[in-house]
């Protein structure tokens, strides 16, 4: 397995407990993860090169090419997308009033948080349009190859169609915890909460107020109850998809950790998400090096 630099990592047990072994007792046999931090991968379970569904994890990918596309001015997060009033800016963030799964206009722009599957779709169109490519071409060239992504695959929408390994998800997480393909900057742009103090629905978690989010990246902020764990920064930002895969990045433990869950999101995932969570931040976290604890 190789690390977010590049360098080969592998993928072996130690011969004591660590927090990934919480895995063996998930309802998921296939589920694979890693820790990561900003010299590599520190820990890893599972399969790194089994590909699996990203489901809704995609859409991270998407709005990192959506970034590299206003950075290289082939379009702007103000320009009109989705929705009358709406911007690329409200769509990435889940503010545009468009539903779910449809063209349907539930509320103006900027009014509240309903996640959208249907904006990302467009937000494809809209950057394939510009870009004169296929979205899946320029997502391929503008991300996934820069970043050695290779095994990672579009197999369906830019809202939920990435298929690949654990490898190329640590691979995202590495880029996500130090940007190369765009400035820190705008990643910081990205992972602040864009239109403060819209409520919404999160899926698999109920309605909540605020429902913060950034540009494509939610963020966690004092989210109850969350798939993530309690003891997570508020500034921790990621996704979760249906396929069971989620990739979390705390940059104030400056850790990260990546699961490609081979099972559907089910009940269960409500605490054994968390519970794990907590347990590599315990394990991994600045907190835990400052004390001389280890896994």
């Amino acid at each position: 397995m190789r690390s977010p630099q590049g360098s080969t990592t592998t993928a072996t047990r130690s011969s004591d407990l660590t927090a990934l072994d919480a895995l063996a007792g998930w309802d998921a046999p296939d589920a694979r993860a890693a820790v990561v931090g900003p010299s590599g991968v520190l820990d890893v379970r599972g399969d790194v090169t089994l590909a699996g569904e990203w489901a809704s994890v995609t859409k991270l990918v998407t709005a990192l090419a959506v970034l590299v596309a206003v950075e290289e001015e082939t379009l702007a997060l103000d320009d009109p997308a989705g929705p009358p009033g709406a911007t690329v800016r409200h769509v990435l963030a889940h503010a545009s009033g468009m539903a779910f799964d449809s063209d349907m206009v539930l509320d103006r722009p900027g009014r509240q948080r309903i996640y959208s599957n249907r904006g990302f779709e467009l937000l494809g169109a809209l950057v394939a349009d510009r870009a004169g490519m296929p979205f899946s071409s320029y997502l391929a060239e503008g991300v996934l190859a820069p970043l050695g992504m290779r095994a990672t695959r579009l197999e369906g929408t830019a809202a939920a169609g990435l298929v690949g390994p654990l490898d190329d998800l640590v691979r995202l997480a590495g880029e996500l915890l130090a940007p190369t393909l765009v400035s820190p900057a705008t990643l910081s742009g990205a992972t602040t909460v864009a239109f403060p103090g819209l409520g919404g629905v999160l899926p698999g978690f109920g309605r909540q107020h605020p429902l913060d989010w950034g540009l494509g990246f939610e963020v966690r902020d004092g989210k109850s109850p969350h798939w993530t764990g309690t003891h997570n920064s508020p500034a921790t930002f990621g996704h979760f998809g249906r396929s069971g895969s989620f990739l979390w990045v705390d940059p104030d433990a400056e850790l990260a950790l990546a699961v490609v869950g081979g099972q559907d999101f089910a009940p269960w995932c409500r605490d054994a998400w968390p519970a794990l969570s907590d347990a590599v931040l315990d394990s991994y976290g600045l907190d835990a090096h400052a004390t001389g604890r280890r896994p």
